[in-house]
């Protein structure tokens, strides 16, 4: 069984928290592409986790978790969080933890890179988190990277740096004035914090076909969401690799095999953190309050979020992308106290209604239309099951399915792994 959970919006929809709940029942976890560049956090009975590279099934005992072909990995980041979870009591080996030879090294020059683009850019800038994520992807697709593999034989890693680096130092010098980076303080680095992770690498794709052969239950997770994809997102505020659920099996490392199930994530409400047009924002006072309730803060960056009521044009544009067969919805208790809840049911362009999720100057020009529903003003977390939700809740939850046009299975009252209730179909 082979299930992709990935996210129907910008991002930050609470997947990290879904993995982690739904990983009770599979036998592996594997992100499939980009970097430390945003977080999921995770709530157990060992504390609060920020996982920016490793997949959310670490936390499982049981579970192995792989790093897959399309991940850029930066070594130092990685060692560090690793680190960070053995002092908290999670035992992390060989056994739980696969790191494919093919997955990308982010390496020293690739933040310096994408921090000194950022500055010339100024107010044009792409909203970056400044850790080397795109110059690390625009380098593999100009095959002048280096790969976890590479880590495992010395005289080759040197053979391509040797190769890549005087490149590298033409651009940082010719193009932004930056001093060039020695060789052996690049040596240095990999050395450092790539030896601690050789044993953590191997051929991901041999293991990842044999346990699909094996009938094993395979779980794909990805960071961000669909409107961040390189492709479909909304381009250029975009990240630099698919997160769609269609390039699961290929950014894991098994191409061949094809998904069983399409989970998608999504908010009872909108976030999106960076640049880049977001039609349903809210500002001011009304934002400040929603941001507080539902702590809005960047995983990975600590940003503020930009907020504003749930999206419907722009869920629907994630669902169809996503190819979602059903839907977890997070984040409903942050809802409870508000007497009325707004929704944006769509978008018009120079006063004329759009049918579909515009892309482009469409999409900069697009001005949210509104539509107020009742709130529940109770509190919901401790609701288990529908019976226990308020009748508004249940109103609102059954809105949002009819508009994205996907059956909302699980729903999310609050952070804590067992805060969540599972909408069965003779409930609804």
């Amino acid at each position: 069984m082979l299930t992709a959970i990935t996210g129907i919006n910008w991002g930050d929809e609470g997947k990290g928290r879904m993995v982690d709940l739904l990983s009770q029942n599979q036998d592996i976890v594997v992100r499939y592409q980009g970097g430390n560049n945003a977080g999921h956090t995770v709530v157990n009975e060992k504390g609060k986790f920020i996982l920016n590279l490793l997949p959310s099934g670490i936390l499982r005992e049981d579970v192995v978790n792989v790093m897959g072909a399309g991940m850029v990995i930066d070594l130092e980041h990685l060692c560090r969080e690793i680190g960070r979870l053995r002092e908290a009591g999670i035992q992390i080996g060989s056994k739980n933890l696969k790191i494919s030879d093919k997955a990308v090294i982010c390496m020293p020059y690739h933040k310096q890179q994408d921090c000194l683009e950022e500055d010339r850019l100024g107010s044009a800038k792409f909203g970056s988190t400044r850790r080397g994520i795109s110059p690390a992807y625009g380098d593999k697709y100009m095959k002048k990277v280096l790969r976890m593999g590479d880590l495992l034989d010395q005289a080759y890693l040197e053979e391509r740096l040797d190769v890549i680096l005087p490149w590298k130092n033409l651009i940082l010098q010719g193009v932004y004035g930056a001093e060039p980076i020695k060789r052996e303080t690049l040596l240095s680095w990999l050395k450092e914090f790539g030896d601690p992770l050789k044993d953590f690498i191997c051929d991901t794709s041999v293991y990842l076909e044999e346990a699909a052969d094996q009938d094993k239950r395979i779980m794909f997770e990805a960071q961000l969401g669909a409107l961040r994809d390189i492709d479909f997102g909304i381009f250029p505020y975009t990240s630099s690799s698919s997160t769609i659920s269609a390039y699961a099996p290929i950014g894991a490392g098994i191409p061949g095999r094809k998904l069983d199930c399409s989970i998608g994530v999504m908010k009872a409400y909108s976030t999106c953190v960076g640049e880049g047009p977001f039609v349903c924002e809210l500002f001011g006072e009304a934002a400040e309050r929603l941001r507080e309730a539902g702590g809005e803060y960047g995983a990975a960056t600590g940003r503020p979020r930009r907020v504003g009521p749930f999206d419907v044009l722009a869920s629907r544009y994630g669902v169809c992308m996503q190819g979602a067969d059903e839907i977890a919805l997070t984040k409903l208790d942050v809802l409870s106290g508000f007497q009325e809840i707004q929704v944006c049911v769509g978008y018009e362009v120079d006063g004329q209604p759009l049918k579909n999720f515009p892309t482009g100057a469409a999409l900069k020009k697009a001005k949210p239309v509104m539509e107020t529903l009742p709130g529940w003003n109770q509190d919901i977390s401790g609701c288990r099951s529908w019976s226990e939700l308020p009748v508004q809740t249940r109103e609102y939850i059954r809105f949002l399915e009819k508009q994205v046009g996907c059956p909302i299975r699980y729903v999310s009252v609050g952070p804590d792994r067992e805060a969540y209730l599972l909408v069965e179909d003779e409930k609804r």
